[in-house]
């Protein structure tokens, strides 16, 4: 199973997670393989499974990212915007940057990491710099501290949200500033019991429809006093 892989390298670890059939395109195991976790993991990068970055968090299992990246590629073209609740390590915000601008480039484009706190928010900093300094120097992706649950309504609509932390419910803040023709995945369900990532799609009428895509196991999406 793709979540027992090891790969010797990023580039092999990638390799494995296509092979497995978890990676289905090509551009998003090119984004994967230009952003390599060895910048945002600092243990067992190339391990797929969730691994600890501090404060109580932990970056998850390459093959969520994956997961993720296929679910939203339709959505993630030049001009997008792009919400990434709990941003963390800033390992999928990157992937998210590097996506798009495969694509092409435009000065419209928006990718916006939330993550409430703050040592992580300056970490992730750390690791896109190291990583690729001049993704936060052209200012087409950010990371912002703040409540992720309550979105980033500067930015606001976004064309794809994603969630890396469970909601207890549907986070309707989030649905409020998806734009129409959006598409928003997130875990739900309550800590310690039985969570689904869900995925939200929002027509050109504003009407949501939602699709259980899978059993996980995630964190609760808090704030920092929570």
């Amino acid at each position: 199973m793709a979540w027992r892989s090891v790969g010797a390298s990023n580039e092999d670890l990638i390799r494995q997670l296509k092979e497995y059939g978890v990676i289905a395109s090509d551009a998003v195991a090119k984004a994967m393989i230009d952003t390599d976790r060895k910048h945002y993991s600092p243990r067992n990068p190339y391990m797929d499974a969730p691994q600890p970055i501090g404060g109580g968090v932990t970056i998850s299992a390459p093959h969520m990212h994956a997961f993720a990246l296929e679910y939203l590629r339709d959505h993630l073209k030049p001009g997008a915007h792009v919400l990434d609740v709990g941003s963390g390590s800033g390992y999928l915000t990157a992937c998210f940057y590097r996506y798009i601008k495969s694509m092409g480039e435009s000065a419209d484009t928006c990718i916006v990491g939330i993550e409430h706190q703050s040592a992580l928010v300056q970490m992730s900093k750390t690791n896109l710099n190291a990583d690729d300094r001049s993704m936060l120097d052209s200012e087409t992706l950010k990371i912002v501290q703040g409540d992720g649950r309550k979105g980033y309504p500067e930015n606001a609509p976004y064309n794809a949200i994603h969630v890396g932390a469970a909601a207890p419910d549907t986070p309707t803040e989030l649905l409020n500033q998806l734009a129409n023709g959006g598409r928003l995945i997130v875990p739900v369900g309550p800590e310690g019991g039985s969570q689904y990532m869900q995925q939200y799609d929002k027509d050109k009428n504003g009407k949501v429809e939602m699709k259980r895509l899978m059993g996980v196991m995630y964190v609760p999406l808090t704030d920092l006093r929570s």
